[in-house]
């Protein structure tokens, strides 16, 4: 219980001090493509300005949301049509009422929206448009979105979106460049591993993730496939260590992945990586034979 605790805090006490912190940050990525966020939190969304009105992508909670709305409107009146939810977790979902009341279609896809239905809460307002299937479009004018539902990995209905003709990724939750995974908050790693594969696939040049405490800095392709890598070393390495006699319950403290030293939370979260692997590794969601294969990709 104090190891929870601990880590709870570590996780969220540091959100409510700088929640204190007014500096928000508008970055234009491309033409009429903008992120939205605070570096000092760490949340970020984006949203698409077309000739036809404007495309909202994640609201995370009522404060973010109508700080949003504040930048939105000082680069365009065009009205707000879409606010598009990635996934069902609370402190995503949040806050889409502020862009209902501007008249927008709330979009998430169905297994999100159930999840929602059966948990609610008092900032989150239910979407009123549904979506299925592993993949839709939304075109708004000049612009067209692409909707990647992608299958088990984190959360329920996770939704990659990508704006095929700017080459533009939003992902949420599944990357985090430069710092460890926080594997414990409902990840499925092998499933997660699969869908960073496919993401790899995808045609895109930027990407701007959900979380990150950089100010300017917009990701890409790499940061995909170094989240991908790490899980991959990471089994590979827990494999080595047990071939070498080191116990179950040593793991977590003995094992080491200096190429990744330098990433945020490394050595704060890294043995939480290394419980949850081992756990995943040992009821057989992430089998012990499936030795990764190497991807070409660069």
């Amino acid at each position: 219980m104090k190891l929870l605790f601990t880590l709870l805090f570590t996780l969220f006490i540091p959100l409510s001090m700088f929640a204190e912190k007014k500096e928000d940050f508008t970055i234009k990525i491309a033409d009429d493509v903008y992120r939205y966020g605070n570096p000092n939190i760490g949340y970020f969304s984006m949203f698409i300005v077309s000739n036809k009105g404007i495309i909202v992508i994640e609201p995370m909670n009522t404060a973010h949301s109508k700080a949003m709305l504040k930048s939105i409107r000082k680069i365009s009146k065009q009205p707000i049509r879409y606010l598009l939810h990635s996934h069902n977790h609370w402190d995503h979902s949040k806050g889409a009422k502020i862009f209902l009341k501007e008249g927008a279609k709330i979009v998430a896809h169905k297994k999100a929206f159930q999840w929602m239905k059966n948990n609610p809460h008092s900032d989150l307002t239910l979407p009123n448009q549904i979506w299925t299937g592993e993949k839709t479009k939304i075109s708004l004018g000049n612009k067209t979105i692409e909707l990647h539902y992608l299958g088990m990995n984190h959360g329920l209905g996770m939704t990659a979106f990508l704006l095929p003709k700017e080459k533009i990724l939003y992902l949420a939750d599944l990357v985090t460049p430069n710092r460890m995974p926080f594997v414990i908050a409902d990840f499925n790693i092998k499933e997660t591993v699969n869908t960073l594969r496919k993401i790899e696939t995808m045609d895109f040049t930027q990407a701007v993730f959900s979380h990150s405490h950089s100010k300017n800095s917009i990701g890409n392709k790499r940061d995909v496939i170094q989240t991908r890598e790490f899980f991959e070393d990471l089994k590979m390495q827990i494999i080595s260590e047990f071939q070498k006699g080191t116990s179950f319950y040593a793991m977590p403290t003995t094992l080491k992945l200096e190429k990744y030293k330098h990433w945020d939370f490394y050595k704060e979260w890294l043995a939480i990586n290394t419980w949850t692997m081992m756990f995943q590794m040992e009821m057989g969601s992430f089998p012990w034979h499936e030795v990764p294969e190497k991807n070409s990709i660069k």
